[in-house]
């Protein structure tokens, strides 16, 4: 075991550790499209206490998966057909949302879920669908299957903290949740086209500007809160009242001026 130990500490050099940094910026970065994915997944809960639990099974389940595809991922990338299972569910979660009945905001809405279980695989095989593109980055950056693991873990992490914001943002923002959706075709449509022709794929800077300036969208337009349109509403009632109430005041003022002057025009034609 001792051997083992010294065997791992002489291979890791000052290389291994400046990459570590660069795998976990890397990580956080692929995560953000993941993240809105997946808060959109479990906002399809009822709950906030549900959509928590959601993400939480749900991410542990993932991490598994990830920890497994890792290990596995020289045999894994071998075969082309889980690339293209991933992406067709990638590319059919996309259609499912963009598919689906709007709501009364005018707006796509992800499917409703009628009990946490099937929310859980739902967000882990979304996760597991993404990492195969993030695991081959990692993998081409390093062979310490240790340094890639910790890359994994840590953008697990990343992902449970940024999926908790984006499920308070998706509320908020009108365009957050089909942004999301669209990245999601993107990564789907990029697994599918390193499985054509690898040549073909376009590089992380160009997906990155991508996902970046559809997140530039999705923050572009916010929604009324619930308490300013309830509040709006009532006092446009109100207006309407009050104006209702004005237009009876002054129907009774007029009544009231013609027959105070009728008394009058009828002793007229008697004076003369």
């Amino acid at each position: 075991m001792l051997d083992r130990l010294l065997d791992i500490s002489s291979n890791i050099g000052v290389d291994t550790l400046l990459l570590i940094p660069v795998l976990i910026a890397l990580e956080a970065i692929l995560s953000a499209d993941n993240a809105i994915a997946l808060a959109a997944i479990a906002q399809g809960l009822s709950s906030e206490e549900l959509q928590r639990r959601a993400l939480n099974f749900g991410l542990v389940v993932a991490f598994a998966l990830r920890v497994a595809l890792i290990l596995a991922a020289s045999w894994v990338l071998n075969f082309w057909q889980f690339e293209v299972l991933g992406a067709a569910y990638l590319l059919w979660l996309t259609y499912q949302h963009f598919t689906a009945e709007t709501g009364a905001d005018h707006q796509h809405h992800s499917p409703r879920f009628s009990s946490l279980w099937q929310a859980i695989p739902t967000i882990a095989f979304t996760d597991v669908a993404f990492s195969l593109d993030s695991v081959t980055t990692a993998i081409a950056l390093s062979r310490d299957i240790w340094v890639v693991l910790l890359g994994g873990t840590i953008g697990v992490l990343t992902l449970r903290f940024m999926a908790g914001l984006f499920i308070r943002w998706l509320d908020e923002y009108e365009h957050l949740e089909d942004a999301g959706f669209v990245t999601v075709a993107i990564v789907g449509t990029r697994l599918l086209i390193r499985v054509i022709n690898p040549e073909w794929v376009p590089p992380e800077w160009l997906m990155v500007c991508l996902i970046a300036m559809l997140f530039v969208w999705g923050f572009s337009k916010r929604t009324e809160p619930a308490e300013e349109t309830e509040a709006s509403s009532r006092e446009t009632v109100a207006v309407a009242e009050g104006a209702h109430h004005t237009a009876i005041a002054l129907t009774q003022d007029a009544d009231s001026a013609s027959r105070s002057l009728s008394p009058d025009l009828d002793q007229e034609p008697a004076d003369c």
